[in-house]
């Protein structure tokens, strides 16, 4: 295919995934995270930040299996909050809780929590730095994966208020990260067709990809294993994500590769539903009007 970069103002986010119990995620997503309820329907639970906007999906599937560790799928989701002291805030929130974590660390672009959800979806939660710190070498930006001084960031809040609230409401999805069975296939779909730019190549197992510049939108490793076979349906774990594009113009020209590719295509009420080499869900939509 002729090559192609989608277009910069593209993000991802909301996130849908399956769980096995919902009324205990609920009360994990709002008392830990900080979520709020935007729409709660039969088995169906739908959170925001500011009110207004979707972030996150939840569908319960009572009885649903966790999900096998050397399969494809969610490595974990990505909340961006606006502000250090917003990072710093969450923090001392899963410490109020006891909540544990399974890593902090500082990428240089970006300072970052790692945590899993009672079903063990991977979460991070984390700020960016201002864009103009970030470097570049050899064409790529430049990441690290350095410990987090945990003590330096709740020493911000004594400078702001530390009062929890939940999460602010300039939060977002600000990246996906993926398992993936084979590295050259999941390249050649979210770089060769829809269009994401190569930001950075990790060693031969990993793959960060955006839109515009950003660090990445698009996470993607073979960590579970080259060649993982997807998780059975009767799992816990990612539904799929949105890919939203600012118009329609720029969602037709997506979806126009999709075909040329012959990748299949499922229409819905929300866009154009389409599944990477290793069976990840990712819905084409055009982005919500403010």
């Amino acid at each position: 295919m002729t090559p192609f970069s989608i277009h910069p103002d593209t993000t991802v986010g909301p996130v849908y995934l399956n769980i096995s119990d919902l009324a205990r995620s609920k009360r994990f997503y709002r008392d830990v995270i900080g979520f709020k309820t935007f729409e709660h329907r039969d088995d169906t639970l739908t959170l925001t930040a500011d009110g207004t906007s979707p972030l996150l999906i939840l569908k319960g599937q009572p009885g649903a299996h966790p999900k096998p560790r050397h399969t494809t799928g969610l490595y974990h989701f990505a909340i961006l909050v606006p502000s250090r002291a917003d990072l710093a805030r969450s923090l001392r929130r899963l410490i109020d809780v006891h909540y544990p974590l399974q890593g902090a660390s500082d990428h240089l672009v970006s300072e970052a929590l790692y945590l899993a959800d009672p079903d063990g979806n991977g979460i991070e939660i984390y700020r960016d730095r201002s864009r103009d710190t970030w470097t570049q070498q050899n064409g790529q930006v430049q990441m690290t994966i350095d410990p987090l001084d945990t003590e330096e960031l709740l020493a911000e809040l004594k400078e702001s208020d530390h009062t929890w609230n939940g999460l602010s409401p300039g939060t977002v999805i600000g990246h996906m990260h993926l398992h993936v069975a084979d590295l050259r296939q999941a390249e050649a779909f979210y770089h060769g067709v829809l269009g994401f730019d190569v930001m950075l190549r990790y060693g031969p197992s990993a793959l960060f990809l955006s839109a515009g510049g950003y660090h990445h939108h698009i996470g993607l490793n073979t960590w579970a294993g080259i060649g993982a076979p997807p998780p059975p349906p009767d799992t816990v774990g990612l539904r799929q994500f949105v890919v939203a594009l600012p118009n329609h113009e720029e969602l037709e020209r997506v979806a126009q590769r999709v075909r040329q590719a012959e990748i299949a295509t499922e229409q819905t009420v929300d866009g154009f539903l389409i599944r990477d080499p290793s069976q990840n869900g990712a819905l084409l939509a055009q982005m919500p009007k403010k």
